[in-house]
């Protein structure tokens, strides 16, 4: 941990990390376990996704056990308030990279879990931040 790095935003990343392992996504009870059934994500594609679109789609989707992997970097993260982390990164899959942003709540039971994800694409030549 990073020593200026509140432990929920570790928490957070280590989720994030999680959900780019192919083990977990492809399958439905670990990948279930990281996502808020309240889930929604607008995809780099543009797409809307909702929990169930994201479960059933999860294991064919890139960073399976076939596809590209994931590779995820510059991650940084706010505690919005107790509970809530608010996450960005960058990824870059297959040769394109996109910016990550990620909402993460904890629930009753004190799991933090995704809430809301949102990738925007880079466009070739863009400098890094």
């Amino acid at each position: 941990m990073t020593p200026d790095r509140h432990p929920e935003v570790t928490e957070a990343i280590a989720g994030e990390r999680r959900l780019h392992d192919p083990a977990v996504r492809l399958s439905r009870p670990l990948a279930e376990a990281l996502f808020d059934p309240g889930f929604t994500e607008v995809g780099a594609s543009g797409r809307r996704w909702t929990y169930e679109d994201m479960l059933a789609a999860l294991p064919e989707l890139d960073g399976g056990e076939d596809g590209p992997p994931i590779v995820a970097e510059a991650f940084a993260g706010t505690v919005l308030a107790p509970g809530v982390v608010h996450l960005t990164y960058e990824t870059v899959i297959d040769g394109r990279r996109a910016r990550r942003s990620s909402l993460w709540r904890r629930d009753p039971a004190g799991t933090l879990r995704l809430y809301y994800h949102q990738g925007t694409p880079v466009p070739e030549g863009t400098a890094r931040p």
